[in-house]
C-alpha cells in the first residue's frame, strides 16, 4: 500500500541527514585517524558512504524510494514513479535533511554546529565530473528500475559511489542536497558556498543527459527476469 505524503517526506528527511552524516562524520573521522595521507583519507570515506549508503536504501526505501537526492526524484518523475506534484516536497527535505545532517555530523566530533566550508572546488573538471558521476548514478538506478532488477539497487548504488569517489575529480556528490549540506562543514568533506552551485548545475545538466539515454537504452519498463531456479 502506497505510503501518505507525510511519511514518505519524513523517510527521505531522515534518510538525507544520516546520509550527510555519515559523509561529513566518515570524512572527519578519516582526517583525524590519517593525518597527513590524503589518499587513505578518501579511501575510508568512500568505503564509509559506499556501505553506509546500502544500508540506508534498504531501511527507506520501503516508504519513499530512499532518493534522498533531487536528481533522483526529478528523474523518477519523468519516468511517471514519482508524481510530479511531489518532487518540490522531495527536494526540500532532501535538503533539509543533507543541512540538518551537516550540523550533527559536526556536532558529534565536537566541532561547530555550523562551520561554512572554504574549500574551493569550481573547476572546469569539477563541474565535468559532476556530470559523468551524476548521470553514472542514475544510469545504475533506473537502468536496474526499468529492467525489473530494482532489488539490485542498493548495492549497486553504494559501489558505483565508492568507485566514483575515485574516478571523478570532484570525487562524486552527484547529489544537489548533499551539495548543498557539505557547504555547513569546514571539514574534509565540505564545499566552499561559491563552489556549489557550479555543481548543483552540472548536476541538473546530468538529468537532462541521462533521461534520453536512459530512453534509448530501456524504452519500455520490463518485469524481473525469469531464472533457472524460479522456472523450476
Amino acid at each position: 500500500m502506497p505510503r501518505s505524503l507525510p511519511h514518505r517526506l519524513l523517510a527521505e528527511y531522515l534518510g538525507s541527514l544520516l546520509l550527510a552524516a555519515l559523509v561529513i562524520g566518515s570524512g572527519i573521522a578519516a582526517q583525524r585517524l590519517s593525518p597527513g595521507d590524503v589518499g587513505l583519507q578518501l579511501l575510508e570515506n568512500a568505503a564509509a558512504t559506499a556501505v553506509g549508503l546500502y544500508a540506508l536504501i534498504l531501511v527507506f526505501s520501503p516508504v519513499s524510494g530512499g532518493h534522498f537526492n533531487p536528481a533522483v526524484s526529478l528523474t523518477d518523475a519523468v519516468f511517471g514513479g514519482l508524481p510530479w506534484r511531489d518532487v518540490p516536497a522531495y527536494a526540500l527535505a532532501q535538503v533539509l535533511g543533507c543541512v540538518t545532517g551537516a550540523v550533527l555530523a559536526n556536532v558529534m566530533f565536537e566541532a561547530a554546529p555550523i562551520s561554512i566550508s572554504t574549500t574551493e572546488r569550481a573547476t572546469a573538471a569539477h563541474a565535468v565530473s559532476e556530470i559523468v558521476a551524476t548521470v553514472g548514478l542514475l544510469l545504475v538506478i533506473f537502468s536496474l528500475v526499468r529492467s525489473g532488477r530494482a532489488a539490485l539497487a542498493p548495492a549497486a548504488v553504494g559501489a558505483y559511489i565508492g568507485a566514483a569517489y575515485f574516478f571523478t575529480s570532484s570525487t562524486s556528490f552527484a547529489n544537489p542536497a548533499i551539495t548543498l549540506g557539505r557547504v555547513f562543514s569546514d571539514t574534509f568533506a565540505g564545499i566552499a558556498p561559491s563552489s556549489a552551485p557550479v555543481y548543483v548545475l552540472a548536476q541538473l545538466v546530468a538529468v537532462a543527459v541521462a533521461v534520453p539515454l536512459l530512453r534509448l537504452l530501456h524504452p519500455a519498463p520490463t518485469a524481473a527476469p525469469v531464472t533457472e531456479g524460479q522456472v523450476r
